[in-house]
């Protein structure tokens, strides 16, 4: 921080990119590559925010945190990069009533699957000691993900995440999170797991809403997001 305020133009804009992988059963992970993955993808996050907050609330700027559609959705053997991206999620909405005091607007972006070399040098890892290790009950079932981690070719170039993130910095009223996938079918698994979660947790509860209930509530909830200058701001439970 003492560097870039020393460069006497303040700071508008954070962006908290970096992030890494590991995959594997969550019964069987070690203990320190848990760790590993969430001081980099959660606890970096922190860190970096904490460090120039102060400049970014002077400037009432922008901060904008790279998340994942695994920040919402969770699969088999994707546990240790999904707890981490759902931490980040509650970090950011939290973040974000926060810095709404000093009108700072914070963004999570949610990729969906782009061309990267993330996965490369986990896949790399993975091919000399796997997770599953030899007597494993998830040993072979496993295995396959090994080769999806490292080739990524068939996936279309980041850019349409890249003017995510431009208009996260600069547009007058950004979104607070953005859904940015390359296919309708990602978009499909990411919505359709939310409104999943919505019913499990509306069934069979003591204040469980009708469908008219919901569909009010939904409707409501879009014209928010289409009202000038909205930005939600998460609400203490």
């Amino acid at each position: 921080m003492k560097t870039v305020r020393a460069g006497g133009k303040g700071l508008h804009g954070l962006v908290n990119n970096a992030g890494v992988v590991t995959l594997g059963p969550i019964t069987d992970i070690d203990e320190d590559e848990l760790a590993w993955i969430f001081d980099v993808n959660v606890f970096g996050v922190y860190r970096v925010t904490r460090a120039f907050a102060p400049l970014i609330i002077e400037s009432q700027g922008r901060i904008v945190n790279i998340s994942s559609i695994s920040g919402i959705l969770s699969g088999m053997f994707w546990a240790p990069y999904g707890m981490t991206k759902h931490a980040l999620e509650a970090y950011t909405d939290s973040l974000a009533a926060e810095m709404a005091l000093f009108d700072v607007k914070v963004s999570a972006i949610n990729p969906g699957n782009y061309r990267s070399e993330i996965g490369v040098k986990e896949s790399e890892a993975l091919a000399k000691k796997p997770f599953a290790q030899p007597g494993s009950p998830y040993a072979e079932k496993f295995a396959g993900h090994i080769e999806y981690l490292s080739d990524r070719s068939m996936y279309k170039e980041p850019d349409e995440v890249s003017e995510a993130i431009m208009s996260a910095l600069f547009d007058e009223t950004p979104k607070p999170n953005y859904l940015v996938v390359p296919d309708e079918e990602e978009a499909g698994w990411t919505i359709r797991k939310i409104l999943e979660e919505m019913a499990e947790l509306n069934a069979d509860q003591e204040y469980t809403y009708s469908d008219d209930e919901l569909i009010q509530m939904l409707k409501e909830a879009t014209a928010a997001q289409r009202a000038p200058g909205s930005q939600r701001q998460a609400a203490a439970p």
